[in-house]
């Protein structure tokens, strides 16, 4: 990744929710019609893997732990 893509990537990460979605949102619009490779079942599993991590020490942070 270059270092463009890192400080675009840093810079979304420090805006609030809303204006990282009104981001998302304008950036998925602008790629719509790029012919992009389909992603393997690894690229996915991995990908769900990380989102699971994160939302567990989200979960964990907030004492916001499921029982039962």
């Amino acid at each position: 990744m270059s270092t463009a893509v890192e400080s675009i990537l840093k810079t979304f990460d420090e805006l609030p929710p809303p204006e990282q979605r009104e981001v998302a949102t304008r950036i998925l619009r602008r790629t719509s019609s790029l012919e992009l490779p389909a992603l393997s079942d690894d690229d996915l599993n991995n990908t769900a893997d990380d989102l699971f991590q994160q939302l567990d020490a989200a979960e964990a942070e907030n004492g916001d732990t499921e029982t039962g």
